[in-house]
């Protein structure tokens, strides 16, 4: 039914928002961190287009390795959009962003009832630097998990130079962020939570259909060389 409203190339789209927030990010930081991030005090004061500016700038500061990441995640999401399907893809990535921004209210109402009773300047610089927490970090993250769900035993150099599979490099992320959640702050504890959600939702929702992603990969290959067979008899 809403299949027809997905949009293809995704993460060429979500590149070039990228690019867009590198800019704003190289003409003044503070302005991603005064106007666009997801501040959900200053939401509640109006400021409602941080619901969507935040997922504009990409978690780390530019340089060479943010382009070489960039590249990196837009390799793995177009992967994942081929195996997967234009629409299963972005409802992925779209339920991750919008688990993200529930989670960050969901969190300032807890940080409110622990602390509100803090002067309201105290409080309002405790809310302000935690909101940093919720960015496109996790996202991002929940792609690659994603991908080493589907491929677990493709190969990727590590630095450049050590060969690793996909699978060992999802495990040690799970295990680290499964560390922060347990020993980090309430900040990032939501953050990760909402922001990998649609990972866990996704995932066993396979599990329960008894779909795997290795199956899905298979499909969408035959699909694939299906509709090459059409095309060819068709030109004939």
């Amino acid at each position: 039914k809403y299949q027809k409203y997905a949009i293809r190339n995704l993460m060429y789209y979500i590149t070039i928002l990228y690019a867009v927030g590198l800019i704003v990010w190289m003409l003044d930081p503070m302005i991603y961190y005064n106007y666009l991030s997801l501040n959900v005090g200053m939401i509640l004061h109006g400021q409602i287009w941080r619901l969507v500016t935040w997922v504009i700038v990409p978690p780390d500061s530019f340089d060479v390795f943010t382009i070489i990441m960039l590249y990196f995640y837009y390799s793995l999401g177009t992967t994942l959009e081929r195996t997967w399907g234009t629409y299963r893809y972005n409802v992925y990535i779209f339920s991750g962003i919008l688990f993200t921004v529930v989670g960050s209210f969901l969190c300032m109402g807890v940080v409110y009832l622990m602390y509100g009773s803090l002067p309201p300047d105290i409080a309002s610089a405790y809310f302000y630097s935690g909101s940093y927490a919720f960015s496109t970090y996790y996202i991002n993250l929940s792609i690659f998990l994603a991908f080493a769900a589907t491929y677990p035993d493709m190969q990727v150099l590590l630095m450049f130079v050590i060969p690793v599979k996909v699978k060992w490099m999802g495990i040690l992320d799970a295990v680290l962020m499964l560390y922060y959640v347990i020993k980090g702050g309430v900040f990032t504890r939501f953050a990760i939570i909402a922001s990998l959600l649609n990972f866990v939702l996704y995932f066993y929702r396979m599990h329960r259909s008894r779909i795997s992603p290795k199956q899905m990969h298979r499909k969408a290959q035959f699909e694939r060389k299906s509709n090459a067979g059409r095309a060819k008899v068709t030109r004939q």
